[in-house]
C-alpha cells in the first residue's frame, strides 16, 4: 500500500473526518447517526492511502526519488 494522500489532502480530511465525528457528540439525534462517515476522511488520512484515490489513479503526494 504506498501513500497517495498528500499533505494538504491530508491535514483537510484528517480536519473533515474530525468534524463529522463532531456530530455524533454533539449533534441533533436525528442526525447523529450521518456523523459516522467521518471515519472514512479520517481513516484515509491518517493511513495517508485512498482506495478511490488508487481506482482512479490520483497521487496528491509528491513522488518519491529513487
Amino acid at each position: 500500500m504506498m501513500a497517495n494522500v498528500g499533505g494538504l489532502d491530508r491535514v483537510l480530511r484528517i480536519v473533515a473526518g474530525l468534524a463529522l465525528l463532531s456530530v455524533v457528540v454533539w449533534g441533533d439525534p436525528s442526525w447523529r447517526w450521518y456523523g459516522l462517515i467521518g471515519i472514512v476522511p479520517l481513516a484515509t488520512g491518517l493511513l495517508r492511502w485512498c482506495p478511490a484515490y488508487t481506482l482512479l489513479g490520483v497521487r496528491t503526494c509528491p513522488m518519491r526519488q529513487r
